[in-house]
């Protein structure tokens, strides 16, 4: 009993820097949608159509984080501290080639995007500029990404969490600033410029490029990778270790974000309407996915530490544990989630036909937080281990056979709403969990303890 303990506090002490991170981001994500979403729905419309791509942009960069946390993270379990030293200098190789390759392909295409979605004519110029306009900092924006999951990798979960926070704090103020004309508030004129969605956009930039600026700092000056008394140095081989574990997962998260802008082009041919239901339904549903998502970065850590232990049971031990805990937790949030699905939408705009279909769709989803909980943590556990193939022939099967095809066949064959769309969602969500439990349950995962 004493031993699960202690396990479970060494979880909970690695997990809740990345769940009080996660919190915040999400509040973050409320508080600009809702402020978007003052503005109107075709506000809302507008930013909603290119956050998919936005999403693979932040995707394609996670991807190449965890595949040096993962190397590292093996290498800190086996206490060979020069391979740790090795492969977090190749972090900053990554970053630049990572963030410079992302901003030149964003702002080349940023002015064709929300046609290629299917985006409605009134709102195109306007997701546009929004789109460009996040796109110019995108080297600050990896670097904070990558960095991160160089200094999780040595359990180093606070750093990440309080760069997030000034982060946030900056995007908020900024967005009070900048989306809003001059007005009074309790009889006192408060300053605005009034740039609306590019207002936004521009806050959500320079913040940025300020969590760029100390994410660096502070991986500059971390005692364990000691830079700023070796310096930076190429080494071939521990680079490519970690391309060769971060390239799959890229291809993975590129196959299921490439799946969501399908997935939102189909449902923008909804109408504006069913369109800004779908957006915000999506931002509302973030807040749910917090115990997931935090845990996730702790089982990573741990499971790496573990492989490079040597031991298959730690393995088991650590996934089985974490499960059950987000399974648990995010059972309650499925409940709250479709008990106050109207009222959460009801944050986010005054649009009573947006809120009554946002409303229904997150009570479709509600029903499957635990199984999505399951799904998250194997992710985590696969990518910990390095073994992230077989997660991407998943990911490839279930997005686009399932979710895609599924959408399509609803909007243009039987002529249905929003509402069959989600779930279709619903069951790539299922269909995923279990391909990725049914290979961690058969083992085919044990070999690389013995790499």
């Amino acid at each position: 009993m004493k031993q699960y303990i202690n396990q479970i506090s060494s979880i909970c002490h690695l997990a809740w820097p990345a769940i009080v991170q996660e919190a915040m981001n999400v509040i973050v994500s409320y508080v600009d949608t809702a402020m978007v979403g003052a503005l109107g729905a075709s506000a809302s419309a507008a930013v909603g159509l290119t956050s998919t791509v936005g999403w693979l942009i932040t995707s394609i960069a996670i991807a190449f984080g965890i595949g040096i946390l993962s190397v590292c993270a093996k290498a800190k379990g086996a206490n060979d501290n020069l391979k740790v030293k090795r492969v977090s200098q190749q972090g900053l190789f990554i970053t630049l080639i990572v963030g410079i390759t992302l901003t030149i392909i964003c702002l080349i295409i940023g002015p064709y995007l929300p046609t290629w979605l299917n985006g409605d004519e009134k709102i195109r110029g306007t997701a546009s500029s929004y789109f460009m306009i996040i796109s110019l900092p995108l080297l600050f924006r990896v670097t904070v990404l990558v960095l991160s999951s160089v200094l999780r990798s040595v359990s180093d979960m606070k750093t990440p969490m309080l760069i997030s926070l000034y982060m946030n704090l900056i995007n908020i103020c900024l967005n009070f600033i900048l989306i809003y004309p001059t007005r009074k508030i309790m009889g006192i004129t408060v300053f605005g410029a009034g740039l609306g969605v590019n207002g936004a956009a521009i806050a959500t930039a320079i913040s940025f490029v300020a969590g760029g600026v100390m994410m660096f700092i502070r991986y500059y000056k971390n005692e364990i990778f000691e830079f700023y008394k070796t310096g930076f140095h190429f080494y071939k081989e521990e680079f490519l270790e970690c391309l060769t574990i971060g390239i799959p997962i890229v291809l993975e998260r590129g196959v299921i974000c490439l799946g969501h802008i399908t997935f939102s082009s189909l449902i923008a041919k909804l109408g504006v309407i069913q369109f800004a239901a779908h957006s915000i339904a999506i931002q509302a549903e973030q807040a749910f996915y917090i115990p997931g998502y935090g845990f996730q970065a702790a089982e990573a850590t741990l499971v790496g530490n573990a492989i490079g232990e040597k031991s298959e049971h730690k393995v088991k031990e650590i996934t089985y544990l974490i499960c059950g805990i987000t399974m648990v937790l995010m059972s309650i949030c499925g409940i709250f989630l479709f008990i106050f699905a109207k009222q959460l939408m009801m944050i986010f705009t005054t649009d009573l036909k947006v809120i009554e279909i946002g409303a229904r769709v997150l009570r479709i989803v509600s029903v499957s937080e635990p199984i999505y909980g399951i799904l998250v943590i194997l992710e985590g556990t696969f990518n910990g281990m390095g073994d992230t193939k077989a997660p991407f022939i998943f990911s490839l099967i279930t997005m686009w056979g399932i979710r895609v095809l599924g959408t399509f066949i609803m909007i243009n064959v039987f002529n249905l709403g929003v509402e069959f769309v989600w779930l279709m969602m619903v069951f790539d969500n299922v269909a995923r969990c279990g391909l990725l439990l049914f290979r961690f349950l058969k083992g085919k995962w044990k070999y690389r303890i013995y790499l």
